[in-house]
Parts: structure tokens; C-alpha cells; sequence
């Protein structure tokens, strides 16, 4: 188990001997500082779970170093060490944020019992932290809807996958779902206890992505002034989520392959190796495989996230599925707006037969607006959008011209998510292999 860090800050030579020997043998591990600037820059230089703060310091005094750590980390648990005489200062420094006071001269129990309080005290608050963020999401094959054959047998493959630790690469159009699948495998895991740490790799710029997942040292670029841990550390032991790992540039492509490979990193601007423990999700809005072959993606990371592929199909390609989304997402905000609406048979078939560009996102923006703005018990076809009402006039030969493009296309965009692979490509578009191999033919898809 890693050892807490302490850090001290105390001019006193035989106090600071005192103290170091005592917490050492506690199993602590302990830094220490003479004065209050050099207690700032150790401070700046590494995570402290504890500081133990002397009121009266050369350089800097105890209440201003306070403050100046409180400005870096509000988390960081502080016990200022006072005199009889500074109990005022001593109480005004709890105002500002220390976490207790203990009176010199004192026993060195009675310091550690204070320390374990405050130790405790910051694991619970971390904990609740993060529960009340997994308490949005209850991380369960619960929340991924559908009854179409494809989707029982990725939630066959979830099932299977997930006590592992094989890494998983989930591919599918924005909006399909793919978090919602990676929180299900991680539910499902040994480490379900633990957060799952989640990164969207395309919001952010390469030196940012960089600095966020593997985090950087002092001083590594403007701004940089503390140390900070990246994402894979803080996944050690647990699961990182990489979404949108298309989106990423070839130097980090390159570093998450040594992760993939060795389970080991350096900070930005760092030069000790940092040794982690833990499972990689990656998620994918393109066909990596045929970023691969453009030459924008590398082969050899590309293997090494494609140990277990899940591919999920667009909603249009499990069209069976629809009513059910439709009834949960009806079902979800009608309890957050306290209302019971119910949708007409007909507004369901018009939202059958839409296509759905932005997939399952698109479909619960669109329930959650109508459910909000609904003064009715019912949806009906004429409160949806006009271009889901639309019905245009064209002859039987353009129709069926456009009917016959659209599949040919479909057919291309399903194939090529299914590395070409006929029995799946099949299965994704609820036809025979038969059927699907007479209509290759027919539009001449080699």
C-alpha cells in the first residue's frame, strides 16, 4: 500500500527530529521544511495528504503559507502546531481552512490521533465525491435498451468480457452509446468499487490531452505550478474510459502505446518512470481499421487497443429498438418533470420511420423536449418537428430510385464496421446472408 505524505513545516531542529522519527515509524512517508518558503516549494513540487503547519516561520508566516496552500489544493488536510500563547492565531487559521490545532508541547499519540481523524475525514470526503458522480449513472446492463439481436449479443460479449482485463476498443457513430457500454463493463468488473476515470480525447488540444492523461512536473510549461498527476495514474488499479482515441495526434498516439505495451509513462516534462496497474476502454466514433489504412491512425496501436471489439450499430440499423428506447426515455423524464405523458401510435411510427443521423442522443433530446414542453397526457404526430412529419410527393420510380441508393449506401457503411465480414454484416441488417450476398450483386458492391 502507498504511503501517506507528509509534509512539515517547522524551524525547529529538535522538533523537527522529533517529529520525523515518530511519523516514519508510523509508517508515514515525511518531507521536511525549515522555513515557510521552502516549505511553499516542496508543497508545489508533490501531492501531501498532510501538512503539519508551525504558526511562527522565518520567510513566510505559518497563516500566509496557509492560505497559499489553500489557493492550490482545498483538499489538502492541515494541523497547525502552535504555542500556548498563538491559540488565537491557531483558531483564526481554522477560519481559514486548517482542519485542527494541537497545543506544544504535546505527545506524539495524541498528534497521530489528530492526523488519523483528518486522513479519514479527507478518504470519506473523496469517496462521497466520487459516489455522488457514479450515483448519476447506475452502471448496469439496466441502462443499455434494446431487444435486437445485435444488441443481446453485445450484451453477451459485456458479460463475458468483463471480470477480465483484456482491453476493450467500442466502435460506433456519436451518439450509439459507447460510454454507456464502457460503464457497463466496468460495473460489471472486480473493479467496480473504484471510479472509472474517463477522458474525452477530442475535447482537448495535444499539449492539454498530454498534460491530462499523463500529467506533468513543476515548471513544465506557463502555468505549471505544481505537480500534477495524469489520468493513467490516477486509474491505477482501476479502469481509464479513452473516448474518441481517433481524434488523437501521432505523439500521443505513440506515448499510449508504451502504456498499452509496458504499463508505464512519464509526466510531461518528468523523468521518473511511473509504473501502473490498470484497464484500458477505448471508444471510437471512426473505423479505425480504415484510418489505419488512410494512414492516420497507427497499425501497431490499433492492435493492441482491438483485443475485444464490440461494434455498435447505428439506430437506424435497429430500428426494433426504437419503441423501447422511446418508452424508457419517456419514462426517465416523466419522473425528473413529475408528469405521466404517453406517446400516440402514430407519433411512434413517424419516429420510425426517421433515419436518426445523430443516433440515441438524438432520439432522448428529442423525448426530453417534447416531454417538457407537453401540456398533454399525449404526444401526438403533430407535436414532433416538421421534419419528422414530412411527407414528400414524389413518383414511384424516384422513389424507389432513392429507396435503392440509400441501401446501397447503408449496406457499404454496414460492411465496412463489420471489417467486411458477411455473416455479421448480415446479422447488424436483420437479413440472410443469402439475401445479402443477392443484393451485393445487385449494386455491384465487390
Amino acid at each position: 500500500m502507498e504511503k501517506q505524505k507528509i509534509l512539515i513545516v517547522e524551524d525547529d531542529d529538535l522538533m523537527q527530529g522529533m517529529l520525523k522519527d515518530s511519523l516514519n515509524n508510523s509508517g508515514y512517508e515525511v518531507t521536511l521544511a525549515s522555513d515557510g518558503l521552502e516549505g511553499l516549494r516542496n508543497f508545489q513540487k508533490s501531492d501531501y495528504d498532510l501538512v503539519l503547519l508551525d504558526i511562527k516561520l522565518p520567510k513566510i508566516n505559518g497563516i500566509k503559507l496557509l492560505q497559499k496552500i489553500k489557493e492550490i489544493s482545498q483538499e489538502t488536510i492541515i494541523i497547525i502546531m502552535t504555542a500556548y500563547g498563538t491559540v488565537e492565531t491557531a483558531v483564526q487559521a481554522m477560519k481559514i481552512g486548517a482542519y485542527d490545532y494541537i497545543t506544544k508541547p504535546f505527545l506524539s499519540d495524541e498528534l497521530i490521533l489528530i492526523m488519523q481523524k483528518g486522513l479519514e475525514l479527507q478518504k470519506l470526503k473523496r469517496e462521497n465525491i466520487l459516489l455522488r458522480k457514479e450515483l448519476k449513472h447506475q452502471f448496469s446492463l439496466r441502462n443499455i435498451i434494446g431487444k435486437s439481436k445485435v444488441m443481446q449479443e453485445i450484451y453477451q460479449l459485456i458479460e463475458i468480457v468483463a471480470p477480465s482485463r483484456s482491453t476493450v476498443l467500442i466502435q460506433g457513430e456519436s451518439g450509439t452509446g459507447k460510454e454507456l457500454i464502457a460503464e457497463a463493463i466496468h460495473h460489471l468488473s472486480d473493479q467496480k468499487d473504484k471510479p472509472l476515470i474517463k477522458v474525452s480525447c477530442g475535447a482537448l488540444p495535444e499539449t492539454l490531452l498530454e498534460s491530462e492523461l499523463f500529467g506533468h512536473e513543476r515548471g513544465a510549461f506557463t502555468n505549471a505550478i505544481k505537480m500534477k498527476k495524469g489520468r493513467f495514474e490516477l486509474a491505477h488499479q482501476s479502469t481509464i474510459f479513452l473516448d474518441e482515441v481517433d481524434d488523437m495526434s501521432p505523439v500521443v498516439q505513440m506515448r499510449l502505446l508504451r502504456v498499452l505495451q509496458e504499463r508505464e509513462f512519464e509526466r510531461v516534462g518528468g523523468t521518473q518512470t511511473i509504473k501502473v496497474n490498470l484497464r484500458i476502454i477505448a471508444a471510437s466514433k471512426a473505423n479505425l481499421l480504415t484510418l489505419v489504412n488512410e494512414g492516420n491512425f497507427r497499425e501497431d496501436l490499433y492492435y493492441r487497443l482491438n483485443v475485444v471489439p464490440i461494434m455498435l450499430p447505428p439506430l437506424h440499423a435497429r430500428k426494433r429498438d426504437i419503441p423501447l428506447l422511446v418508452n424508457h426515455f419517456l419514462n426517465n423524464y416523466n419522473t425528473q418533470l413529475h408528469k405521466n405523458v404517453e406517446i400516440s401510435t402514430e407519433a411512434l411510427q413517424r419516429m420510425m420511420y426517421y433515419n436518426w443521423p445523430g443516433n440515441i442522443r438524438e432520439l432522448e433530446n428529442l423525448i426530453e423536449r417534447l416531454v417538457t414542453v407537453s401540456v398533454k397526457d399525449k404526444i401526438t404526430e403533430q407535436d414532433l418537428p416538421e421534419y419528422l412529419r414530412i411527407k414528400k410527393k414524389w413518383s414511384s420510380n424516384k422513389i424507389k430510385m432513392v429507396v435503392q441508393e440509400v441501401e446501397k449506401e447503408h449496406i457499404l457503411k454496414i460492411l465496412e464496421q463489420a471489417y467486411w465480414k458477411k455473416k455479421e454484416t448480415a446479422e447488424i441488417l436483420g437479413i440472410t446472408p443469402k439475401s445479402l450476398w443477392e443484393k451485393m450483386k445487385k449494386y455491384n458492391i465487390e
